[in-house]
């Protein structure tokens, strides 16, 4: 029986659902998203929780774009199966109320619950974003095994799944079968990356707020102090670095529930003169100007934003060959790669991205991160994906 095509006497209604908007690329993902698919053709609305209290909060992003997001207190990180039903029952009523012709989750929790209470409340299309996955690195066995499930489960009630490399939808698809490939799309991030591209090199403003020697050499990374994205190996890494440039400095860019923990290693290791946490910045623009090398020592990973950002504004990165974080530097043609967890092979990556530094090669680079990773090209991918599946659902001529 063929769906009767009718025409929307209203824009198309988009849902966007996060747990939280805490540091990180998803942050900047749903604001960017919520911002560009505005009036005429969309109508936004953001559904987020509240950070938490060791958490760098991101809400600036939305009071500088003019969005007036929707909280559900409960719909932050932590877990728990009475807060969780209210929160599905509050999603549920709220859907009901705006009539979305989308809604799209990202992050596990609210990707699950959000799918769950767009399936009960009618909604022609569900869309979630993998921006990475917590199946590796993040929780024991059997709490890994149960959000397998639920994400399997939550698949089923999903019209597509979107994963922001193809290396990250192989992993979902042929390591934790999360659903099949033809349920799958890869939309590449898509950030404002102007600022980045019109910064010049060496400013040195931040180096002389933090103390740094012009000429030494300036290694950074960039990120929440978390487990997951593995500090310990960046100062690990720093030691033996050191070494061998012993004029060498570093920079711990963020804040976390590790800070102490990390502090009280970089001394352990001899690095406290050599080593600069700066807490949370807003602004990274005179970080990445001055930047000689940036780092990623994760475990796991989806598409870090740190080395867009970084490339865009020309910085050279070494990275763990983990996660999407191959595609993103196309195998090591775009910065350096080493195995997750060795301190050992990751001094060498910042070594040799230190020495084969190219300006010419870098700015090509910059041109093509933009054009790959702009902003206007994810708001153009999203729009047409959500048209395809509102016209297969017959909700569009």
């Amino acid at each position: 029986m063929r769906h009767a095509i009718t025409s929307p006497p209203r824009p198309i209604r988009v849902m966007r659902i996060i747990a939280r908007l805490n540091v990180g690329g998803p942050a900047l993902h749903v604001a960017i998203l919520t911002e560009r698919l505005g009036p005429p053709d969309f109508e936004s609305l953001l559904v987020c929780g509240h950070v938490g209290p060791h958490e760098g909060d991101m809400a600036y992003l939305l009071d500088e774009r003019g969005i007036t997001p929707r909280y559900i207190p409960q719909l932050g990180r932590a877990l728990s199966p009475w807060r969780d039903v209210m929160t599905l029952v509050k999603l549920w009523r709220l859907m009901r109320r705006w009539q979305p012709d989308v809604v799209h989750t990202h992050t596990a929790k609210a990707g699950f619950v959000g799918r769950v209470a767009a399936w009960l409340a009618g909604v022609p299309v569900r869309v979630h974003t993998f921006h990475g996955h917590v199946f590796r690195g993040y929780f024991g066995p059997l709490q890994t095994r149960l959000f397998l499930a639920l994400e399997r489960l939550a698949a089923r009630l999903s019209d597509r799944l979107i994963t922001i490399s193809p290396q990250l939808r192989d992993e979902l698809v042929e390591m934790y079968r999360v659903a099949r490939a033809e349920k799958f799309a890869v939309i590449p991030l898509g950030l404002e990356l102007r600022p980045y591209l019109e910064t010049p090199r060496g400013q040195g403003a931040f180096r002389a707020r933090y103390g740094i020697p012009a000429e030494a050499p300036l290694i950074g990374i960039v990120g929440r102090l978390v487990p997951i994205k593995n500090h310990a190996l960046f100062l690990a890494m720093a030691a033996r670095l050191r070494q061998r440039l012993p004029e060498a400095r570093f920079v711990i860019v963020g804040d976390g529930e590790l800070r102490a923990t990390l502090e009280a290693q970089a001394r352990a290791l001899g690095l406290a003169g050599a080593v600069r946490f700066s807490g949370f910045l807003r602004d990274l623009r005179p970080v990445y100007s001055d930047l000689d090398v940036l780092v990623i020592a994760s475990d796991n990973e989806g598409t870090p934003v740190s080395i867009i950002e970084a490339l865009a504004a020309g910085v050279p990165v070494a990275a763990t060959a983990v996660g999407g974080v191959p595609d993103l530097l196309r195998g090591g043609e775009r910065g350096q790669l080493a195995p997750a967890g060795d301190a050992d092979a990751l001094s060498e990556a910042v070594l040799a991205a230190l020495q084969t530094h190219n300006l010419t090669r870098q700015e090509a680079l910059r041109q093509e991160i933009a054009a790959e990773y702009g902003a206007q090209r994810l708001a153009r991918d999203l729009a047409t994906l959500y048209r395809q599946l509102l016209r297969e659902k017959g909700r569009l001529p």
